[in-house]
């Protein structure tokens, strides 16, 4: 009977404390795509358009939407329907 109990508490604390599966989030939907004479380099960490361009001014390059960005979803609050009470 102790060892059903304890196999019990162990299957249950284990699915409890089990990690779930999380996914990234890219904050950033700016990257600046530099241009140069050994190739050049990315940086997707901008958050905004302007500070793209700001980072770009003076040493080449152009800004471009991050492919890897996804819009934060957006939740809908629905509210009840009022009871008609007559």
């Amino acid at each position: 009977m102790r060892t059903a109990l304890l196999i019990s508490a162990t299957i249950a604390a284990s699915t409890l404390l089990a990690p779930s599966a999380s996914r990234a989030q890219i904050y950033y939907p700016w990257c600046a795509q530099y241009s140069g004479m050994g190739g050049g380099g990315r940086n997707c960490g901008f958050v905004s358009w302007e500070q793209c361009m700001v980072t770009v001014h003076g040493i080449g390059g152009f800004c471009e939407r991050n492919s890897f960005y996804t819009e934060p979803e957006v939740r809908v609050r629905r509210h009840k329907k009022p009871v008609r009470r007559d």
